[in-house]
This record gives C-alpha cells, structure tokens and sequence, in this order.
C-alpha cells in the first residue's frame, strides 16, 4: 500500500532558493554568496538593475500621466454623460428652453399672455424621479413628492411678497385637488391597463395615516370659512387671522411628527409591497436602475430648483395680464393651469412607477404630494405671511373648501381596499374634470 507524502508548496519553493543560492555561490568569482541578507533578493549587487529601475521609474511616470488624462476623460464623459440624461434623455426636459424665451419676451414686448404661457412651459421639467432609485419606495415617493412642491412653494412666495395672497391661496388648492384626481387618477389608470390580468396592491398603511392627515387640514381650512360665514368671530377680522396662525403652527408640529413616525418610529409598518417582496427574492424589478448617480441627482435638483425659482417671478407677475388676455378666470388659472402645467414632470413620475408596478412611490406622490402642501406648504406660507407683515388665512372661502372636503372623501373611499385597477383610476380622473368645469365657472368672491 502506497503512502503518500504531501510537501507544502513554502517547503519546495524555500529549498529550491537554497538550491539556486548555493549555485550562485559557487559561479561567483570570489566564491562568495551573492546574497547580502536573507531580506534580499538571492540576486545581489553583482548583477546591476539600475537600468531596469530607471525603466520602472519611466513606466511609473507615463503610467501617471495615463491615469490623470484618463480622470479628465472620465470626468468630461460624467459631465456629457449627466447632461444627456438628464437635457435629452426625456423629450419633456427640451421644454426648459421655453424659459429664456420668455424672460427675453419679456424684456421686449411685455406680452403677458405669452409670457405667462412660456414661463409655464420652462417650468415643467424637474428631474426629481431619480432620487427614488436609491431609497426605499416610502423615502422615494417622500424625495419626489418633496422636490416636485418646490416649484409650488417658491411661486407661492413670490406670490405672497407682491400681495397677490388670493393666488397662493388658489393655487396650492389646486394642487392638492390635482394630486389627489388627476394624478393618482392617471397613475391607477395607467397602471390598471399594462396589468389589466390582476389587481394592484399598495401599503394600505400608508395610503390611511395620509388621508387622515389631509381630513386634518380640511379641518384647518374648514373652521376659518365656517367662522367667517356664520358671523361667529369674538374680534371681527382679527379672530379668523389669529385661529389660522395657530392651527397653521398645529399643522407644522403635525407633519414634522409624521416624517418621525413614518422614518423612524415606525418605518417598517411602511415598507411597501416592492421591498417586501424584494426582501422575499420576487421582486420583479430588479434591473431597474438609475441612469445618473445620487449626487448627480442631487446637483441638478439644486440647479432645476434655482431655474423655477427664477422663472417664478416671471410667472406670477404675468397672471392678472393672461387672465384679461385670455378672458380666463383668475380662479381657473390658479386652481387648473398652474398646478397642471407645474406638476407635469410630477405627474409622469407617478404615471412611470405606476406602470413599473410601483404604486407605493406613486402614492407617496400623488397623496404624498397632497399631504405635504396641506400640512407643510399652506401653514408655512401663512407663518412666512405672518413674519414678512402679508397676512394670510386659512379661509379658502366656502366654495374652495367643499371641493377639497369632497375630493378626500372620493379618495378615501377608492383607497380603502388597498387595491388599484383602471376603473378607480377613470372615476378620479372624471371627477377632476367636473371640479375643473366647477371652477371655469366660478366667480371668485375675491374678484
């Protein structure tokens, strides 16, 4: 029976440079070891390598110069790359060079009408879907729904500074009632036909401690009207301001405490169905991924966010001048065209993810949306108002309020099973349009 003997790949290699160390030593003509140390190389001083270091050295060195002009190519081509992506990518971002047009329109012929009408298309495009690829769907709709109101709290300021609280007023109404339908009408439509075979489902979680948050606001907004129209203030004029301030301070505490329990306190009653199954290994949308990078993405929000905020003042300073050139309502303005043509890269995020299959990051903006600017947006600008000497209410007037009263209770009601086809989507969407033909013929009590 064989026995094997198992060397250790150390011990053959150790002994085969005795082997040729003791070779060295006797070719040498001293007779000497070649080896200085144990430390060294078997190959002493006796066979000269300056020639190779020096070559080593070169090579180093163009090596160097390789790597630092490669840098400067990559980073051009991150730069090209980033602008490709996020200019030419979507044929919606082209509409940002409507923008310059109009201010310099401006400049020269003062035609409101137009004005109004290319600064509205400068402003749709705002890349804020991107962000979402690299947080969970919750914190995703949260980023998108975040960035997506920019552009309605930067008009709203300008707005308030130049007087015009009427249009604050109106149009961050309108954006929650187009959040609320359109959107979300759009977004479950949409959805409920690429998968017309089954039923999609969301975080009923959620979708329920934001409606119940939006049922808060109403009542903010709802107790000023009442109070004003049933005569009832203890100080006439200054009882309906002082009742808004506070519940607009209520409303702040409010939402900051939402954003701890739904990131915080509570984030796993918020995992939607995507990252539940992903956790689970079935989720089916594993390739997705972003085209740009996270800072990338967080750089271009911070540029798009400058632009809007430019483009703003153009905008709110032409309104009055489009409405008597267009013989349009300064109510269906505010409340319709504002919030649709600004929410229009919004709203096809929503309308993405919904077809992804990815109702969560759609709820969280759409709904999301719609609890952000009643909870944060409204009562900021009315502590904003409050701080700068433009007084401003929660009174949206009786009419205003109803619609929103009744836009949360249709929601309510289509959300409480958790499930979403085409069907739910048409009934909103067909209910934003009565609330827009509501508003074409309403004459405001402002007017």
């Amino acid at each position: 029976m064989e026995t094997r003997v198992e060397v250790e790949p150390t011990l053959i290699a150790s002994r085969f440079l005795d082997d040729l160390s003791k070779t060295c030593k006797m070719g040498s003509p001293n007779g000497r070891s070649m080896n200085k140390s144990e430390d060294e190389v078997p190959f002493g001083p006796e066979l000269n390598f300056q020639q190779s270091d020096s070559t080593l050295v070169d090579v180093h060195g163009s090596r160097s110069e390789e790597l630092q002009t490669a840098h400067r190519q990559t980073l051009r081509g991150i730069i090209y790359r980033s602008i490709r992506v996020v200019v030419f990518s979507n044929k919606l971002n082209l509409l940002m060079f409507f923008g310059p047009l109009a201010i310099l329109l401006q400049k020269l012929t003062g035609h409101h009408g137009w004005v109004f009408a290319l600064s509205l298309l400068g402003i749709m495009p705002l890349a804020e879907r991107q962000l979402a690829f690299y947080t969970g769907d919750t914190v995703g709709g949260l980023l998108n729904a975040t960035f997506g109101n920019a552009t309605e709290l930067i008009i709203s300021i300008y707005a308030l500074k130049s007087g015009m609280t009427r249009v604050v007023q109106l149009s961050l109404l309108g954006s929650i009632l187009s959040n609320m339908l359109l959107v979300l009408g759009c977004a479950f439509l949409s959805g409920g036909i690429v998968f017309h075979k089954k039923e999609q489902v969301f975080n009923k979680s959620m979708a329920t401690v934001n409606l119940g948050l939006l049922l808060m606001a109403v009542m903010g907004l709802l107790f000023p009207a009442v109070l004003h129209y049933t005569h009832t203030e203890v100080d006439l004029g200054k009882s309906e301001l002082a009742l808004s301030r506070f519940s607009s301070c209520i409303m702040l505490v409010a939402y900051a405490a939402y954003l701890f329990f739904q990131l915080k306190s509570q984030k796993n009653l918020y995992v939607s169905v995507n990252e539940q199954e992903g956790q689970d290994g079935n989720n089916a949308n594993d390739d997705d991924s972003p085209d740009i990078s996270k800072w990338e993405s967080i750089i271009w929000l911070s540029v798009m966010t400058a632009w809007i905020s430019i483009l703003s003042e153009y905008l709110v300073n032409a309104i009055e001048g489009a409405s008597t050139a267009w013989k349009i309502p300064v109510s269906f303005i505010s409340v319709i065209l504002l919030p649709l043509v600004g929410n229009a890269a919004e709203h096809a995020s929503a309308i993405m993810f919904a077809m992804k299959d990815k109702l969560d990051i759609s709820l969280g903006v759409a709904i999301g949306s719609s609890t952000q600017i009643s909870m944060f947006v409204v009562p900021f600008c009315v502590v904003i108002g409050w701080i700068t000497g433009h007084p401003m209410d929660l009174n949206f007037q009786l009419f205003e309020t109803a619609a929103l009263f009744l836009t949360v209770i249709v929601v309510a009601f289509m959300l409480q099973e958790g499930t979403a086809n085409y069907f739910k989507g048409l009934m909103l969407v067909l209910c934003y349009l009565i609330v827009a033909a509501s508003f074409y013929v309403h004459v405001d009590s402002y007017q």
